[in-house]
């Protein structure tokens, strides 16, 4: 038989037996959904850190789970966490995650009794809820009807409106008319804010300031929101200057309970992504806690929903009054810093739901207990606007989690983030008596929190969480823009700028120690059972005839205050017959006889060093990328990067010294544009040769599901464009050059 033929009877009679089970299951003497029958085997319908989630707490149930895979996931953490795994397609999420009919087929396959949809993905997709539904399959989330009508969310601003849930001025309507649109906008005036009617995470958002801007943005969101969420439905709002954004956990059952479980503060944003949650909200009455509280209540009521939502609001800061945003039909990302407060399971309550159960408790048994936060870390490129990155994590190591302290990721070191898929690495959750209590636990477990391979937003969101105006709670949606000139390296800030340069000096001397301390114990276990007259050569204090032995070392270091200029800092280590370390700068005069430096190996990666009578713990990741060592050292609340040239040569007689020269950057003529991340490109402007002014777009790239516009840096002629739509680029490629008229 042909391999085309087989391929197509064998996709006809799975076919045919998924069509046996769901008829096995029509004809069942009760509904999955009552408690009755309940729920023994989960299909998780997605990836990472969420589907991880799920499955612990089914697991205490003692309910079976099966997981979902892309082949970009085939090894991941959530695959191994699952009783069963079954690959649904290609990297694209779209042929993977999103594709309805490859996840039913695995649940019909497995016997699933239930899908969890988690979050994202078709989690807000009313038609895949509908399917599961008509399938036999128990939907663990709201009704079909209750997402289609929240989902839409031009739709859920009229519904809201009639149940008296107060709303913003804006434009909710089916017609999509650019034109019509163009108008809409005028009438609610500028500055206005553009929405996709479907979905969520800031995708496809857009803040458009004056009339210029508004067809770009408009396209642009459309793309967006169809890439993301395959509606490409628009809304206008008015947009308030100084927001802030407040959530509102609500759950309901089958019987027509509906609760509230307090409020989230969600404004600390970047990209209109949250990146800091906490609960309860800071600096808010226990009259708008209660006032905000029922209308997400109305709000839920009034679509008949039941299980996990979450109603967003968005308060003035000027007027104290709150406005109905959204309804976000799922679990949230950010629902543990809930649970830590409440002390309850969201995600059995779920489950419990789905069964047919009724609420455990009252509006009047929930209380809140102390404060949390959720801080969220991602693989990112803080400096370049926030644009998101890919990469290795050749060194990961997460804070130890505890009853306070709470870590929700899907990977390990030596896995992968892709382009592929969001670029959050994990959830750092901590809890405390009082929120100044909480803020004190989340700043040391972000001090600790080791990363190394690729850029992460950690040290920025440390940074931000010892600001002044955060720790008195005074936040809003602005934020990180309103304190931009504290929060980002700023090169007129002399002061900083020079500490910043003396704790650069001072960590290397730390690390040019440890590494000889670790690059001596690697070598002594190498060794170990060789020849010994070796021995003598590499032992602890390098013998040498008539002088102490000596190594030179030149790390190269981006100044942050510098618009990340390498700045190369060369060390002469002296080793003494102490075994200690003599270490000074080679700019010093020969006078000087630099640090005197005690190390001792804890383990793999930290160290106790001493330097000058002042002792501390100081941890080093190494990793190569080609010829380049990079050498990252977390010290404190301090964490710095080295790189330095890999390889030996001899100098000097008998002397062995390293060869260190500072890391070339990649040199291209004034005028090249390169790719800010890798990603897709969506949409190319101009053609090749074509004249552009500064600061005109030129193509647009996709990555992780967002869209991001390449523009001319000056003005002139394109030179060199190749891009064409749908064709994959890497980080660092050049697209084009602008050339002079």
């Amino acid at each position: 038989m042909p391999p085309l033929a087989a391929l197509l009877l064998r996709r006809r009679l799975h076919r045919q037996l998924h069509s046996i089970l769901s008829l096995s299951r029509h004809f069942s003497s009760s509904s999955l959904s009552s408690s009755s029958s309940p729920i023994e085997k989960i299909l998780v319908a997605n990836r990472g850190e969420i589907a991880i989630r799920i499955m612990r707490t089914a697991r205490r149930l003692g309910i079976r789970t099966v997981a979902v895979y892309s082949d970009a996931d085939r090894e991941s953490l959530h695959v191994r966490h699952a009783d069963e795994a079954v690959r649904i397609g290609p990297a694209q999420a779209k042929l993977s995650y999103l594709d309805k009919s490859a996840i039913l087929e695995a649940a019909a396959r497995t016997g699933a009794q239930a899908v969890h949809p988690g979050y994202g993905f078709l989690s807000e997709n009313a038609e895949f809820a509908q399917l599961c539904e008509s399938e036999g399959f128990t939907f663990i989330g709201p009704p079909s009807s209750a997402i289609r009508d929240m989902g839409d969310k031009s739709a859920s601003k009229r519904i809201m409106g009639e149940a008296g849930v107060p709303l913003v001025p804006g434009y909710h309507g089916t017609n999509q008319d650019l034109d019509l649109m163009r108008s809409e906008a005028e009438k609610i005036g500028y500055p206005v804010l553009i929405k996709p009617t479907h979905g969520g995470g800031g995708k496809g958002m857009r803040i458009v300031q004056n009339p210029a801007e508004f067809v770009d943005s408009f396209l642009g969101a459309q793309r967006e929101a169809a890439a993301s969420f395959d509606v490409d439905t628009i809304l206008l709002e008015k947009y308030i200057t100084r927001p802030r954004h407040i959530e509102v956990q609500i759950f309901g059952d089958q019987q027509g309970n509906v609760i509230y479980l307090y409020e989230r503060d969600c404004s600390v944003q970047r990209r209109h992504q949250k990146i800091i949650e906490e609960a309860p909200a800071p600096n808010v009455s226990d009259k708008f806690r209660s006032e905000v509280g029922k209308a997400a209540v109305s709000a839920a009521k009034a679509v008949g929903y039941y299980n996990a939502g979450t109603v967003e609001f968005i308060v003035d800061t000027v007027s104290g009054e709150f406005y109905f945003m959204e309804m976000n039909t799922r679990l949230q990302v950010e629902h543990p810093v809930t649970e830590m407060v409440v002390r309850k399971d969201l995600v059995e309550w779920q489950i419990r739901v789905a069964n047919g159960e009724p609420l455990p408790v009252s509006q009047e048994e929930v209380q809140l207990s102390g404060h949390a936060f959720e801080a969220r870390i991602y693989a990112e490129n803080v400096p370049k606007g926030f644009l998101p990155a890919t990469g290795v994590l050749h060194h990961y190591r997460p804070v130890p989690v505890s009853e306070t302290v709470r870590l929700e990721t899907g990977v390990g070191q030596g896995h992968a983030v892709s382009i592929h898929y969001d670029p959050m690495i994990a959830k750092l959750v901590v809890w405390g008596e009082s929120r100044a209590a909480a803020l004190v636990k989340l700043k040391d477990s972000l001090a600790n929190f080791q990363i190394a391979g690729l850029p992460t937003n950690i040290d920025f969101l440390l940074k931000l969480s010892n600001h002044h105006a955060f720790e008195s709670g005074q936040v809003e949606t602005h934020f990180i823009d309103h304190y931009k000139d504290e929060l980002f390296p700023n090169a007129s800030d002399t002061l900083k700028a020079e500490k910043g340069f003396q704790d650069a000096q001072l960590s290397a001397v730390r690390v040019a120690a440890c590494l000889c301390k670790r690059e001596n114990a690697i070598a002594k276990e190498n060794l170990h059972g060789a020849a010994s007259h070796l021995s003598i050569w590499y032992s602890e204090v390098p013998f040498r005839v008539n002088h102490c032995a000596q190594r030179n070392f030149e790390l190269e270091w981006e100044n942050e205050y510098d618009e990340g200029a390498a700045v190369n800092v060369k060390l002469i280590v002296n080793y003494q017959q102490d075994r200690s370390y003599l270490i000074k700068s080679a700019s010093e005069d020969s006078g000087s006889t630099g640090s005197k430096v005690r190390v001792t190996q804890l383990n793999e990666h930290d160290f106790r060093v001493e330097v000058d009578g002042s002792t501390s713990t100081v941890s080093l990741a190494v990793y190569s990328k080609g010829p380049i060592e990079h050498l990252h050292t977390w010290h404190g609340s301090q964490h710095l990067q080295f790189r330095q040239k890999v390889g030996l040569e001899l100098s000097g007689g008998d002397e062995v010294q390293d060869k260190r020269s500072h890391t070339e950057a990649s040199s291209h003529s004034p005028g090249t544009v390169v790719t800010p991340m890798a990603g897709l490109v969506v949409k190319v402007l101009f053609e090749d040769g074509a004249k552009v002014e500064a600061g005109q777009p030129v193509l647009v790239l996709e990555a992780m599901k967002m869209e991001h516009v390449v523009k001319a840096p000056s003005s002139g002629f394109i030179r060199g464009l190749q891009a064409t739509p749908g064709k994959q680029v890497s980080d660092g490629s050049v697209l084009f050059k602008i050339q002079g008229e």
